[in-house]
């Protein structure tokens, strides 16, 4: 199930952002629309890829490094070593601030974003996403406005999604002793923990239960909620 779910997200991605490229008039409202929708589909991409580091993709370790790399990739160019490194010592070392290569001492919302970009930009993937744009543009003759409203902007929208959600809400200060993991958690409301980042907001669930896929967070909120209530 993971993988199904994990290759649609990926062949949504790919297919919206060619039907927008290629046959969507760029209008007032139309740019609005489907840049959010690509943003939100970009979102699904680097939660796939971070679903492909905790090996919850498939069973197979194999398949999720090459969906995580696949997904990375298309997200921003994103190397998908880098990422599992950084993760990984995110969960080993959340909200410290030495530590955790996603947490920021300041608690300050553009300068914790800024140093979060900042750690995962590369040269290479400058690199690979000037060449791409320039391909688009020069080869296939996309106009250049539509590159930047249907495919940049949208990575852009996903990585304030995923940073907004998933790593300031969650990690802010201050952190006290009834958050395990130094991780909040956005209030029980399925609907808006799916659109808002892929239950993504239920971030000390997450935390508790590193091994639960994107999609199955929100029985982990449901239990600790029925158990709270208890």
């Amino acid at each position: 199930m993971g993988l199904g779910i994990a290759v649609t997200i990926i062949s949504l991605w790919v297919l919206h952002l060619v039907w927008t490229l290629g046959y969507v008039e760029l209008t007032l409202a139309s740019g609005i629309i489907h840049a959010l929708v690509q943003g939100y589909l970009s979102t699904g991409l680097f939660i796939t890829a971070h679903d492909a580091i905790h090996g919850v993709v498939s069973p197979v370790q194999r398949t999720n490094t090459y969906i995580g790399t696949v997904a990375s990739f298309l997200f921003a160019g994103l190397s998908y070593t880098r990422l599992y490194q950084n993760h990984h010592k995110h969960h080993a070392h959340p909200a410290d601030d030495a530590a955790d290569p996603d947490y920021h001492p300041s608690n300050n919302y553009i300068v914790w974003f800024a140093s979060f970009m900042w750690r995962y930009a590369t040269v290479s993937q400058f690199l690979i996403m000037g060449t791409v744009f320039n391909l688009l543009k020069l080869v296939l003759g996309i106009p250049e406005p539509k590159l930047w409203v249907f495919w940049i902007i949208p990575a852009f929208i996903g990585a304030m999604q995923l940073f907004t959600i998933g790593t300031f809400l969650p990690h802010r200060k201050p952190h006290s002793a009834d958050m395990p993991h130094n991780a909040r958690s956005m209030k029980l409301n399925h609907a808006l923990a799916m659109l808002s980042c892929y239950f993504f907001g239920y971030h000390s669930e997450h935390h508790l239960s590193p091994g639960t896929p994107w999609w199955g967070l929100w029985k982990v909120k449901e239990a600790r909620s029925q158990s709270d209530l208890s």
